[in-house]
């Protein structure tokens, strides 16, 4: 989890497949697919492939406490009031959970509007980080 202040931006992932998932530790959904998303960041990783959370309307600790108990260690983003989806444009905000498939140069290539399997997704990022950047 992010620290106060602390920025992550699409850039720092260059060239790379980045899941940006939609969470928050209220989100009973998100608790049922937290073992996929780190199942496909583990297997997908070597592929330049990313999973990048993104924790809204949240409390911080309980957001630290989700990432603890679930043994997630992709990187995710402390975001309480939602700014980052803004950047989505034409994007429910309001779908949490949420997964977003973005390709090698950051395009929108996915879209998960409910709980992801790691099976479905993981086949969805493997094709997207098989195509040419």
């Amino acid at each position: 989890m992010t620290e106060p202040g602390e920025r992550i931006s699409l850039s720092d992932f260059a060239g790379q497949v980045v899941v940006v998932n939609i969470w928050g530790s209220w989100c009973g959904p998100c608790r049922e697919e937290a073992p996929a998303l780190q199942e496909v960041h583990d297997i997908a990783r070597p592929s330049g492939v990313t999973v990048l959370g993104v924790a809204v309307r949240d409390d911080q600790q309980a957001a630290a406490d989700f990432m603890r108990n679930w043994n997630l260690t992709y990187p995710s983003l402390f975001d309480q009031p939602g700014r980052t989806l803004a950047a989505f444009r034409g994007f429910p905000r309001n779908t949490i959970p949420s997964t977003l498939v973005l390709d090698r140069s950051h395009r929108v290539a996915a879209v998960f509007l409910t709980t992801v399997r790691a099976s479905e997704l993981l086949s969805v990022v493997q094709r997207v980080a098989s195509e040419p950047a």
